[in-house]
């Protein structure tokens, strides 16, 4: 009796949320490997065109560099983000972004995304990306919001995450076998390939839903993080507590040379002296703000380990330093939500496995429907023979 009543919430959750799960794991498939697919799509936006005399050749001012930028773009148009590369090949990048946060669609969700590519060394404009077109950008706001907007979309992706960690669960609860027999255990945990076609689909839906479970339920769980920060606020409270309070440290820092008026100059020049092996640091501009920060992420594609600089707009200097490797449990388990998300904790092999269990998430409402129009079929056949 319980299990036909889970079966009967798992069959009317998956034709309810089906087709969102499809899009939603498709997108992200394509999405596990995005950061290495625009390195080889679009090298002459992300690498230079013109190398660089030496290594010991130094970026120009990234006050000189965002004025460039700016002048690449509108008069309206404004760059709120620097994305740049301590490595010598590569180029920084501007970004200008605006949205609409009320918008019902993904057309009117951006007033304006664009990317300025820079070479930082010669001032060089490499390329300017409308990114609101931009293919890998698509996926993003499809996985994200079904192109609907932010006010609509992440709503209809947020519900239909929360009906995929449910469909989930019970799929586990329906795949759990009664009898642990060994013929059991191979129906459970092996495809017939030798069986019809009715049957190979219910063992794709059944077997492969089993082996996609783990990763599924941390796409889910991690997924939700992105949607809800309360539930990402009550977690990391809760971890932090279960680790107990740290002794408050003492920070002492550099002094930071302030050889011109510019305080954002100093600072960058002095943490890309300090990290020069970093992989990439980003900036968000903030004009009118006490304090401008700077974040390093010091290994590729790991944003859960980082350095987030902080100083002070009027003197330059630091005023605060947080590191991952001296953050408490749930600030290190926050900071390494988009890893667990997109599959970078472990390398190209866990992002193939992350592929892979994202095609079969994708898979699983399609088998599934195709199960229940079959039942729908056999039902419809037995009341035609009574009557």
């Amino acid at each position: 009796m319980i299990k036909k009543t889970i079966l009967w919430i798992h069959k009317w959750l998956g034709l309810l949320s089906g087709l969102v799960i499809v899009i939603i794991s498709l997108t992200g498939s394509i999405y596990v490997f995005h950061d290495d697919l625009k390195l080889m799509f679009y090298p002459e936006k992300y690498y230079l065109n013109t190398p660089i005399p030496n290594d010991s050749s130094q970026p120009l001012p990234v006050s000189t560099l965002t004025e460039i930028a700016q002048k690449a773009l509108l008069e309206d148009e404004e760059i709120t983000r620097i994305d740049l590369y301590p490595a010598k090949n590569r180029t920084w990048v501007f970004r200008a972004v605006q949205t609409d946060e009320d918008a019902w669609t993904y057309a009117s969700y951006f007033v304006y995304n664009k990317r300025v590519f820079v070479n930082p060394y010669n001032g060089e404009i490499q390329k300017i990306e409308n990114s609101k077109t931009e293919f890998f950008q698509l996926i993003l706001q499809m996985h994200l919001n079904l192109l609907l907007g932010k006010k609509i979309g992440k709503s209809v992706v947020a519900i239909s995450t929360i009906l995929f960690v449910i469909l989930t669960l019970s799929g586990l609860v329906l795949w759990w076998p009664k009898k642990w027999t060994r013929k059991k255990i191979r129906k459970h945990f092996r495809l017939d390939w030798s069986a019809k076609w009715k049957r190979l689909n219910y063992d794709f839906h059944n077997v492969l839903g089993f082996y996609s479970l783990l990763i599924a339920l941390l796409l889910g769980f991690t997924g939700l993080v992105f949607a809800y920060p309360s539930l990402k606020s009550t977690y990391i409270y809760t971890f932090n507590q279960l680790e107990g309070s740290n002794v408050a440290m003492h920070q002492t820092f550099d002094f930071v040379p302030q050889p011109t008026s510019h305080t954002l100059d100093n600072a960058l020049k002095y943490v890309l002296q300090k990290h020069s092996e970093a992989d990439m640091m980003s900036i968000r501009l903030k004009k009118n703000a006490e304090v401008q920060d700077i974040q390093v992420r010091l290994k590729k594609d790991r944003t859960g380990r980082y350095l987030w600089y902080y100083f002070n707009q009027k003197d330059g200097q630091i005023t605060e330093v947080k590191s991952s490797a001296h953050a408490k449990l749930g600030d290190r388990m926050a900071g390494m939500n988009y890893d667990l998300h997109v599959g970078n904790f472990g390398g190209i092999f866990t992002k193939i496995m992350y592929f892979v269990a994202s095609l079969i998430c994708a898979s699983l409402p399609i088998t599934g429907f195709i199960i229940w129009t079959n039942k729908q079929k056999k039902l419809t056949k037995k009341r035609k023979k009574i009557e």
